[in-house]
């Protein structure tokens, strides 16, 4: 039983001091009053207290969730299948509880939907069913980063469909656009204002699809685009994050460049930096910036792929990390702290084909459903765990 501490709170006080370290409590009740107060600042009245005690000043807060890449492989698309129609749910039934459960949450989506009727299409040039985006949806994601180097795979129409399915779908993106009102997206959740972001290195040569009256349709990385963007962009906001797709494929270490990129992205006044591209996660941390705590992760690794040991000969490429940032505001909004939730792609047959699914790798070596993959998700977790908190 958690230890109480007994006060009566008589007509003329007004201050209770309590020596389990509560202070500015506040009582203008105008009768005899017994209050039971735990160390939990839970309230109890014995009797009714006609105000409001308040042992804290109200804080809000709120749970942002981010993941990094989600790709759409054929052998994705053709185990999907079922009928004439496709269903990716079976990929994040295992996480859609965490995804639901943030305030909110956020996926980079490396792909792009220009319409069923077109054909589907893997690497190196995307397109996936449209099913894809209501499968996010369903799974209880808000906003889609699109700023990655498969943005014009099919060209502009592609980007315009893209970004036509995803607002269809009740989400929003970031990161391409469909005129040039391109500023960034602000989220109000329980009042926290977050300011949303997104660039990506380039478009895979793809430039000439790209007419030069429509550059603004994919923000491309570009330093004084940037910093223009988070100045304009803080005015309004308690927080910005920037998610941004750089850096090197398959390298456990971010460049010096994403390291440089990262320095100068604080200093503009990105409070969050969610890094992409690589396909396997690279370290993250906390920077104390002007007596502030920022924080950059260079990448989150593949969310959803069917990148494997056996067909990029990195075993890396499977793991994935969704990031969970608690939010808090008071006078002003901070980083309370951050949480990993560690996740690895499970991909096995079903009949002809494979299918695919998220596991929160903890979880499954908790349970008694993966026993036979137990070691490769005890590798998997080593490795992330290990490459965000490097001993070093």
């Amino acid at each position: 039983m958690k230890k109480r501490i007994y006060a009566i709170l008589f007509i003329t006080t007004i201050l209770l001091l309590v020596s389990c370290g509560f202070n500015n409590i506040q009582v203008e009740d105008k009768q005899d009053t017994e209050v039971w107060v735990n160390q939990n600042t839970q309230v109890v009245e014995k009797q009714t207290v006609k105000e409001q005690i308040t042992l804290e000043t109200q804080k809000d807060r709120i749970t942002i969730l981010a993941a990094g890449d989600i790709m759409f492989h054929m052998p994705q698309v053709n185990g999907a299948k079922i009928g004439d129609t496709y269903d990716f749910s079976n990929s994040f039934k295992n996480v859609k509880e965490h995804i639901k459960n943030s305030d909110l949450a956020l996926v980079n989506f490396e792909t792009v939907v220009a319409g069923n009727e077109k054909g589907f299409s893997g690497f190196p040039r995307f397109n996936s069913p449209t099913e894809t985006v209501k499968a996010l949806k369903d799974a209880g994601f808000d906003v889609l980063s699109t700023a990655n180097n498969h943005s014009m795979d099919q060209g502009v129409n592609g980007l315009i469909s893209t970004i036509d399915t995803i607002n269809n779908n009740g989400l929003e993106n970031i990161g391409t656009y469909k005129d040039e009102n391109r500023s960034g997206l602000i989220k109000e959740v329980n009042n926290i204002k977050i300011g949303l972001l997104s660039y990506t290195y380039g478009i895979n040569g793809l430039d000439s699809l790209l007419p030069s009256d429509k550059s603004y349709m994919v923000n491309l990385i570009d330093e004084e685009l940037i910093q223009n963007d988070i100045d304009e962009l803080n005015d309004k906001v308690d927080l910005t994050i920037v998610f941004i797709h750089w850096g090197n494929e398959y390298q456990k270490q971010p460049s010096n460049y994403q390291v440089d990129l990262g320095n100068k992205l604080i200093e503009w006044g990105a409070d969050i930096i969610l890094g992409s591209h690589s396909h396997v996660i690279q370290k993250a941390a906390v920077v104390n910036y002007e007596g502030e705590d920022k924080y950059i992760i260079y990448s989150m690794g593949n969310f959803l792929s069917n990148q494997r040991k056996n067909n990029t000969d990195n075993h890396y490429t499977e793991d994935g990390v969704m990031v969970l940032l608690n939010i808090e505001k008071e006078e002003k909004a901070i980083i309370k702290d951050i949480e990993y939730i560690p996740t690895w792609v499970n991909r096995y047959l079903v009949g002809n084909s494979f299918a695919h699914e998220i596991l929160p790798v903890e979880e499954a070596m908790n349970s008694n459903n993966y026993n036979d993959i137990e070691l490769r998700l005890e590798k998997s977790m080593e490795d992330t765990i290990t490459t965000l908190n490097p001993i070093n």
